[in-house]
């Protein structure tokens, strides 16, 4: 597993609340949309087990819901629950990145 992929994995919960915060997507929508903004290696496949982990802590709700491109597309939201969980992993993140940005730019 590359460097990158690592550090990907310990927050990709949180970029994928982030994104359901402010709009309901679905799985592949999802996936594009973390594309979009640069995590490119994000693939459907890694998305769909990340969507069952945060629906089983109560993060996220699915909902089925007919589609007019092919078969019906589960939509993701984000609960009350997995704001206060997306609330926490922000400010965990930005006190981490902050102070790790700072150690690899080699200042003191």
């Amino acid at each position: 597993m590359s460097v990158r992929s690592q550090i990907l994995k310990g927050i990709l919960d949180g970029c994928v609340l982030a994104v359901i915060e402010h709009e309901t997507v679905y799985g592949y929508e999802l996936s594009k949309k973390l594309q979009e903004i640069g995590l490119a290696d994000v693939s459907e496949g890694t998305i769909y087990p990340v969507l069952l982990r945060l629906q089983k802590n109560g993060w996220i709700h699915g909902e089925m819901r007919p589609s007019e491109a092919g078969p019906n597309r589960k939509y993701y939201q984000l609960t009350k629950n997995g704001e206060t969980a997306l609330l926490e992993i922000r400010n965990e993140w930005l006190g981490i990145s902050e102070a790790v940005g700072k150690l690899m730019k080699g200042e003191k």
